[in-house]
């Protein structure tokens, strides 16, 4: 039995060899599904690992409250889309002295600019650091952790103090082999007193948070003055139970700052953790969705294109099976040959598929700058796929040959 298996081997890949450019061809229409899929599977793998350790440290007990809500905006029959004011200065300062709800706290942001240039005695960055302004719940309300020094006091945020919270990168990129608490940097001609180093976060979409400056809130806005700041306000609730009310208050809150109608509709989103995890998972369906619908198309064309080439393999070696048949080989020995072939092309397409699929995965996540894990799900569903193109494309290829009548095949030229 094992030596009949070589011998069927051996005679299926002399075959492909002899019908070279068909096979490459049939092996690529093969690789294009593949290649989908593993390619999308392994980008969108990637993607939701990203943002689900990007809100791992956002507690189930904080929401904010921002200028959309979370979720697809959908659009059509000639519907407008809704356009929501920014969240201004004056909003957030209203809501921050008016919200009293026990057991919370109020944490204010913007972010100034991505594009600073950051100076400290002898060294400087490349303009691509974000300088964000916060209060002094910002870091605790977010789940940023503070790696050496301290965070933000209501006395630095009250009396404007010229300290600053430094990303991980800050101090490779000023302060080499230099312990960076206490020393000087400046942001548009402005100095400050670094106070905080910040626990490392990773780059997302080619966005680097590592390389980030935190100062407080006032100082910010004093030094980029720029028009339509829109600010985000977090909310954390210490008593978990207590999640809903505290939301509902935020909301009544927000909507007497906004001057809203009892009519008019929230012009603002309010959303927690699990809310946005919850859309991840919605783009990551959708994804996965299309994924698997190309492969099915390509796996439909593939099929034919291989059962084709089978067919017109078989039709061109009925001789050859006559002589076979007429030494001694049974029918299973006949259907057995044509179906490692059939197994043979579809493997080498799933290979190649996996292959290309995987350096696409890389690549996305190479240029979006976030982390890259082999996509073993999808490697297994294509290799699925490719058995299942060897069974439909495979059997009637293979069932026709070992049914030739060996007198009809000898005497067919």
């Amino acid at each position: 039995m094992r030596g009949l298996f070589k011998e069927n081997l051996s005679i299926a890949q002399q075959n492909i060899k002899g019908q070279l450019l068909r096979t490459v061809l049939t092996v690529f229409i093969i690789a294009i599904g593949i290649t989908a899929l593993v390619g999308i599977l392994s980008a969108v793998n990637a993607l939701e690992r990203t943002l689900d350790d990007g809100f791992s440290d956002i507690g189930t007990n904080t929401f904010n409250i921002q200028r959309y809500a979370v979720g697809f905006q959908r659009s059509g029959s000639g519907e407008k889309r809704k356009v929501n004011p920014l969240i201004g200065y004056n909003d957030v300062r209203a809501f921050e002295s008016d919200y009293d709800f026990p057991g919370s706290q109020v944490g204010i942001s913007f972010t100034a600019t991505s594009q600073a240039e950051v100076k400290s005695e002898d060294r400087k960055t490349k303009p691509k650091v974000i300088v964000t302004g916060v209060n002094e719940y910002f870091i605790d309300n977010s789940g940023t952790k503070i790696l050496q020094g301290r965070g933000f006091s209501a006395s630095d945020i009250l009396n404007n103090t010229r300290v600053a919270l430094v990303g991980s990168d800050m101090e490779d990129a000023l302060f080499q082999g230099i312990n960076p608490i206490g020393q000087t940097i400046s942001i548009r001609g402005n100095k400050f007193t670094v106070i905080g180093l910040l626990e490392e976060k990773g780059s997302t979409f080619g966005n680097n948070v590592d390389l980030r400056v935190l100062i407080p809130l006032n100082v910010a806005r004093s030094i980029y003055s720029l028009p339509n700041i829109n600010y985000d306000i977090s909310v954390k609730v210490f008593d978990q139970q207590l999640m809903d009310p505290a939301k509902d208050a935020a909301t009544l809150l927000m909507r007497n700052v906004r001057g809203l109608t009892p009519m008019e509709e929230n012009n603002f989103g309010i959303v927690q953790r699990d809310e946005l995890l919850s859309s991840v998972d919605e783009i990551s369906v959708a994804l996965n969705a299309g994924a698997i619908i190309i492969s099915i198309i390509t796996i439909f064309g593939s099929s034919i294109a291989l059962m084709n080439i089978m067919l017109v393999s078989v039709t061109e070696r009925t001789r050859e099976i006559g002589v076979r048949k007429a030494l001694g080989a049974k029918r299973s020995t006949i259907s057995w040959q044509f179906f490692i072939e059939t197994l043979l092309v579809s493997q080498y397409g799933s290979f190649l598929g996996i292959v290309l699929g995987m350096l696409i995965g890389f690549g996305v996540s190479t240029g979006f700058e976030i982390p890259f894990e082999i996509p073993w799900n999808a490697i297994v569903a294509a290799i699925i796929i490719s058995i299942v193109i060897t069974i439909f494309s495979g059997i009637i290829p293979a069932i026709k040959a070992a049914k030739l009548d060996p007198i009809e095949a000898l005497r067919y030229e």
